[in-house]
């Protein structure tokens, strides 16, 4: 399978849809800011999963089988992480007591900021991919580091508060103890200050970024195609507005989510590994792409069947986005 050739119109037409789509998301919740109830989540989740289903198959059609199981199987990492996203925005949300109604300009800006940071990503780390062949390796032992520090850290929640960007903007800048109609900065005694949904999304930002670092090499360990890799983290993001007001309620039973993320980017980091030596040496062996979407599937589908079984036998128990490093609070609380 050679290399996809992707027009500049075909690249244009691309973005303009998904830009009109983003648009489009953004225009339903500001046109009518509300708690957005079940129903209502579920069928914009089903809309837009539709829509990037509807993209996969047009794809596959145009490009060939070939590129459309990797677009698919991109599609599937990269909503899996979405998922663990939402899982953070949720703690913020709740850590900084976000009133309903301001909860989508939160997501919103989430959103846009993880496509914004994602495109760089993808960009720089296809420039990279192309000039050395041993990031192919690089890629791979992050996402193999991340995937061990995510399970052995998977019973733990990232603290917010521990964040260097919200603790450096506290110090310098006045916040108002409340949420001022849903303003980012507003004035009060003739002096300008922030509000805490200033400080909120300074920590959806910094969350969107660290989600790139591993998001990005982990669809490039399924396609090294730029356009691939593009709108299967686009296709993924958008909606997540939607989805989060789905699954908010749910999030806490999948309690094995953080332990099948793990095995997930510790796959593909032994793919990304595999693939590096494929390019030294022909005898090594490589992971294909129908394989990659076979486990993934696999691995997704036995995560939410045991946590299901695992919430039904022990009603306590309670799910955790899981961490990157230890946090010595959680565990004294713990104690």
């Amino acid at each position: 399978m050679g290399s996809l050739d992707v027009s500049l119109l075909v690249w244009a037409v691309t973005i303009v849809v998904i830009v009109a789509l983003l648009a489009f998301d953004l225009a339903v919740a500001a046109w009518r800011p509300h708690a957005v109830g079940f129903g209502e989540a579920v069928g914009w989740s089903v809309f837009y999963v539709a829509v990037a289903l509807v993209f996969g198959l047009i794809f596959m059609a145009w490009a060939g089988g070939g590129y459309g199981t990797e677009y698919f199987a991109g599609y599937l990492v990269e909503k899996s992480l979405s998922v663990d996203n939402l899982f953070v925005f949720v703690i913020i949300i709740g850590t900084f007591a976000v009133p309903e109604e301001h909860q989508h300009k939160v997501l919103t800006f989430g959103i846009i900021a993880a496509l914004v940071m994602r495109a760089i990503f993808i960009a720089a780390g296809a420039t990279l991919l192309n000039l050395f062949s041993f990031m192919f390796l690089i890629f791979g032992l992050l996402l193999i580091f991340t995937a061990v520090q995510l399970f052995r850290h998977r019973d733990e929640d990232p603290q917010v508060d521990d964040n260097v960007l919200v603790r450096a903007t506290r110090r310098v800048l006045p916040v108002t103890p409340d949420y001022v109609d849903g303003k980012l900065v507003t004035r009060i005694d003739g002096r300008r200050v922030v509000t805490p949904l200033f400080i909120v999304l300074i920590a959806i930002g910094s969350t969107d970024l660290l989600f790139a670092l591993d998001s990005i090499p982990a669809v490039f360990g399924i396609t090294q195609e730029p356009y691939i890799v593009f709108t299967a983290n686009a296709f993924a993001l958008i909606g997540l507005r939607a989805l989060f007001f789905l699954v908010k309620g749910l999030l806490d039973r999948l309690v094995y989510l953080s332990t099948g993320l793990a095995l997930i980017l510790a796959l593909i980091g032994v793919k990304l590994i595999l693939h590096w030596g494929h390019t030294l040496d022909d005898r090594v062996p490589e992971v294909e792409t129908p394989v990659s979407l076979g486990l993934i599937l696999v691995i997704l589908t036995v995560t939410v069947i045991a946590s299901l079984i695992k919430v039904h036998r022990d009603p306590s128990a309670r799910a955790h986005a899981g961490s990157l490093r230890a946090h010595g609070d959680q565990h004294r609380d713990a104690g």
